[in-house]
């Protein structure tokens, strides 16, 4: 299983992208919302979910972890598949995602071109339980965290649930950390998380 890719991005366009790793140039399947975390870049680092297919071999290129894990959920309810999860994801940043979800908001995905209210429905039933707003919490506007320290969020996260503690929790406590104190290098919001788990 390929985690990531890193390396240049030789074409971009709004469904897919070429990056060349190694002197090997990898298709990717991506959504509007990495389209966008990516313009403009001459390189990257992008997170992968591989489908492989009697009569196909596919890669689908995130910008963000949270997308992925979303992009997994929202292929694992029965009639969602890969296109029309990448579809879903194109309509809406994973923040807003995961607050249509959490909310019941059937009309939001009915709005995205190819979900009817059964799918929709269906979305709603299997996910209600399995995304949590706090998740979104490091890029909403009044979360007061910086898009640059996202990645300080998930690295402090990823450190404390490798330790034992559960990743709702974790992201919590780091998310408040860095509420007031923005500038934290990752090694002391992982201490200070300590202290408060």
């Amino acid at each position: 299983m390929i985690e990531y890719l890193k390396g240049e991005i030789v074409e971009l366009a709004p469904a897919r992208m070429i990056m060349e790793c190694a002197g090997i140039g990898y298709e990717l399947n991506i959504s509007l919302h990495t389209y966008s975390a990516y313009n403009g870049k001459p390189n990257g680092k992008i997170y992968v979910y591989e489908v492989i297919r009697e009569d196909a071999h596919l890669l689908y290129g995130f910008a963000t972890k949270d997308e992925r894990d979303l992009y997994l959920l929202l292929t694992s309810v029965s009639g969602v598949g890969p296109n029309t999860a990448r579809m879903i994801l194109s309509s809406y940043p994973p923040v807003e995602l995961v607050e249509i979800i959490s909310s019941k908001n059937e009309a939001a995905l009915t709005a995205v071109k190819g979900i009817g209210l059964k799918s929709a429905q269906r979305i709603l039933v299997d996910l209600k339980n399995k995304v949590k707003p706090v998740e979104a919490a490091q890029t909403t506007p009044g979360g007061a965290i910086a898009m640059g320290n996202a990645e300080v969020v998930e690295q402090a996260v990823a450190a404390l649930v490798m330790l034992g503690f559960q990743k709702a929790a974790s992201q919590k406590v780091v998310i408040s950390i860095l509420k007031g104190s923005p500038t934290l290098p990752v090694e002391q919001v992982i201490k200070s998380a300590l202290r408060m788990l």
